[in-house]
């Protein structure tokens, strides 16, 4: 897929998230975030006739506790939505690790590859990261209006998972296998 068209399926609903809750407040921006993650989740099929599981998982989270905040009218669940999806990447992690399922080279081992060990490591970070999120969340939401969490969310979490993962490249780099050496040319006769 070219990257402003994923560029656009992955981060428009955050987009729309955040001027729907800028124009309306947090239930306009939560119906208007469903309706753009459906709107994603097809341009995404129609475009590659494939749906990635995570972006799917990150849909129906959306569907389930958008629906809550708009039906109970409590913005509660939308900002729960970020707490339990990374919980539930962190556990999925680290449950994959201890019974010797890789899913992170499972999502990334097309592009990227690693030893098992580096895997591993990788595994270990993101999995840390991701409840470390979570806990973020619930401290931000808490203790902050909900304008400012939802530009956390927006601005924030983006930022710091960007930075995350910079900071993971010299490591990926460091145990990053070449596919093929090219081979040594016959010599000419």
């Amino acid at each position: 897929m070219k990257p402003l068209p994923k560029y656009l399926i992955e981060f428009g609903p955050l987009v729309a998230f955040f001027v729907g809750n800028y124009k309306g407040g947090i239930f306009w921006g939560t119906g208007i975030f469903m309706a753009a993650t459906v709107v994603a989740l097809t341009a995404s099929w129609m475009l590659t006739r494939k749906i990635a599981k995570f972006p799917l998982i990150s849909a129906i989270f959306v569907g389930i506790f958008g629906g809550l905040t708009i039906w109970l009218h409590s913005d509660v669940f939308i900002k729960l939505k970020v707490t339990l999806i990374n919980v539930l990447l962190g556990v999925t992690l680290f449950g994959g690790l201890a019974y010797g399922k890789l899913f992170l080279k499972s999502i990334m081992g097309e592009a990227v590859n690693m030893p098992e060990e580096a895997w591993r490591g990788l595994t270990w970070r993101w999995g840390f990261f991701f409840l470390f999120v979570a806990g973020l969340n619930e401290a931000i939401w808490r203790n902050v209006s909900t304008d400012t969490w939802v530009n956390f969310k927006v601005f924030g979490l983006i930022g710091l998972t960007l930075v995350f993962a910079l900071a993971n490249a010299p490591f990926m780099a460091k145990h990053m296998i070449e596919d093929d050496p090219p081979s040594p040319e016959a010599p000419s006769a």
